[in-house]
């Protein structure tokens, strides 16, 4: 066989590359997006609930809420498009630091309703959120403890 037919061989054997928004950097982006999104909703949320701020004296209230449930709907969205995309689709089979950070996502989901039920936790949720996404995006990066 020469080489051009070994090279036009090979040439079609590799697969078409696949469109940005089908990749994993896509759905990392689109996690990483959504995180964004979320914590920094929650952290209004817990600074203005710490000032001595209420429900009913939020003029923003609606739209942290809102801002927080699509960054999380987002994350979420991104996160198991990229354990997708990696795989990952037979969840009894997760890794368990995948299972970690679905736990961890799920604490901070909790966490969002706490600062205008319970006032005196809005500082340590300040303080815990970002304690919190550290550890997801250390197991995100390092697979495990």
């Amino acid at each position: 066989m020469s080489l051009i037919a070994l090279l036009q061989d090979a040439a079609t054997s590799v697969p078409a590359p696949l469109p940005f928004f089908r990749t994993p950097l896509f759905y990392k982006s689109l996690h990483i997006f959504g995180l964004f999104l979320s914590t920094t909703s929650l952290g209004g949320i817990a600074i203005h609930a710490a000032n001595g701020g209420t429900k009913a004296t939020s003029r923003t209230r609606t739209l942290t809420a809102s801002m927080f449930g699509i960054g999380m709907l987002i994350a979420l969205a991104g996160g198991f498009g990229q354990a997708a995309r990696l795989g990952m689709t037979n969840t009894a089979i997760f890794p368990g630091w995948l299972w970690a950070k679905i736990a961890i996502w799920i604490v901070v989901s909790v966490l969002s309703i706490l600062p205008y039920r319970i006032p005196a936790l809005a500082k340590p949720i300040y303080l815990l959120v970002p304690l919190l996404t550290g550890l997801a995006a250390y197991l995100a990066i390092f697979h495990g403890l």
